[in-house]
């Protein structure tokens, strides 16, 4: 169920895990167990990059690509206010 599975990803990302915000960020740009969101997606994997997931900072730029200026710097907004709240408003 991946939902749930999505619903186990947030609350695990909200303790800072960095494999579960990877995980988010894969669930967002595949619209996997959510609507499919570039914005998310690049939030979630620019998140699990600062927290030392090596391959969220690739799939975030890949994701860039397919962005605009303005979405990037949503994104990038979203993921400081995600952070700076110790993960308790990141776009949910």
């Amino acid at each position: 169920d991946y939902a749930e599975a999505v619903k186990l990803y947030r609350l695990a990302a909200e303790q800072g895990h960095a494999k579960a915000q990877y995980n988010l960020g894969f669930n967002y740009k595949n619209g996997v167990g959510v609507l499919q969101n570039n914005i998310l997606s690049h939030m979630w994997y620019n998140i699990a990059s600062a927290n030392g997931n090596k391959k969220s900072s690739e799939w975030r730029d890949e994701i860039a690509t397919k962005m605009t200026s303005a979405d990037i710097s949503k994104a990038q907004a979203m993921a400081r206010v995600c952070m700076s709240s110790g993960y308790k408003k990141c776009g949910w």
